[in-house]
């Protein structure tokens, strides 16, 4: 089975013999992929809605492994049960809505928890939630489909070191080939928002233009130092 580069490395990062947990696993290829390679024994395929969990079987069966998947019907982890699982995975969601999902289980903050998280938008708001609910950003790593660059986080419960405004927006400094490209996205998509305030004089508006104004230099400051690590 070939994945799309984004669940690819979802699936890079799951250890070897890790029992998983896929929420919101749609049509259930991640877990299909790691079965089916001899990755891991076994899989937990979550699904809020009917649909995507039946289309998550008939993956399963075609791929041979629906004997090592447990279905589960539920909303976000509330079928789930610490234990049950090695490894969360939550990708393809927005990160309010990943936030969510680990506000109502606490306890996949426990040690012996790993996750894997790929939101598909406001990444900002979900490291600061994460930072401020227990939980440490191991690692971050990118992934690119045609020109959209996506983000994948390794996550467990514990503490981290504060993060800049920067950092908030664009996660903690690394070597990822990628870094540079996602890096100039993240300045374009701020400028873009700069001169959208326009010349606008209201107080609200030039202090959110200010904010922004700061995020672009610490973002360019962090796009020199990774131009710098290049051979």
């Amino acid at each position: 089975m070939e994945l799309t580069p984004r669940l690819k490395l979802v699936a890079s990062l799951v250890p070897e013999g890790a029992r998983v947990a896929d929420i919101g696993t749609d049509h259930a290829y991640l877990l299909a992929h790691l079965l089916t390679e001899g990755k891991i024994p076994f899989g937990i395929a979550a699904d809020l809605r009917e649909g995507p969990l039946s289309r998550a079987k008939e993956t399963a069966k075609l791929y041979g492994c629906e004997d090592r998947v447990s279905f589960r019907l539920c909303d976000g982890l509330t079928g789930l049960q610490a234990g049950e699982m090695d490894v969360i995975v939550i990708a393809g969601m927005g990160g309010e809505t990943i936030s969510h999902i680990l506000a109502a289980a606490p306890w996949a903050k426990q040690p012996n928890i790993s996750l894997i998280l790929q939101p598909m938008s406001t990444q900002p708001e979900l490291r600061g939630w994460l930072l401020s609910n227990g939980y440490e950003m191991v690692e971050e790593h990118l992934a690119q489909e045609g020109e959209t660059l996506y983000v994948v986080m390794e996550v467990q419960g514990g503490q981290s070191q504060p993060y800049t405004e920067g950092e908030l927006w664009a996660g903690k400094q690394s070597h990822d080939p990628l870094r540079g490209a996602y890096l100039q996205h993240q300045l374009n998509r701020l400028k873009r928002a700069v001169q959208g305030l326009g010349q606008s004089q209201q107080p609200e508006a030039q202090e959110r233009k200010q904010k922004l104004e700061g995020l672009i230099s610490e973002l360019s400051d962090m796009k020199k130092e990774w131009e710098q690590w290049q051979p």
